[in-house]
């Protein structure tokens, strides 16, 4: 029996393996660009509600607090996603007609 649970242990690892290697050649690139837009969008977002913090104001005050409990709690990402230290790599893609 422990031969058994053995082989199929290493069929499962395997296959594992296997499943991860097709998802990383066939559709990483998706999914890691629909994370990177999401999270753009969501920052954008966040700016647009809560502009007027950093002295932007877009919009007004009513509509933003009605907000207020869908964007809270996502401000602790936002607040790190500003302050995070970019290299100017990370901003090559914003720039049309750089690939």
């Amino acid at each position: 029996m422990p031969l058994v649970e053995n082989v199929r242990s290493k069929l499962r690892q395997a296959q594992h393996t296997i499943g991860e290697f097709i998802y990383g050649a066939t559709t990483f690139e998706w999914v890691d660009g629909i994370h990177k837009e999401r999270g753009e969008v969501e920052r954008l977002f966040a700016l647009i509600t809560f502009g007027d913090i950093l002295g932007i104001p877009i919009l007004p005050p009513y509509y933003t607090l009605r907000l207020l409990p869908f964007v809270v709690p996502a401000m602790d990402r936002w607040k790190r996603s500003l302050l995070r230290e970019r290299d100017m790599t990370d901003l090559a893609e914003l720039f049309e007609g750089i690939h």
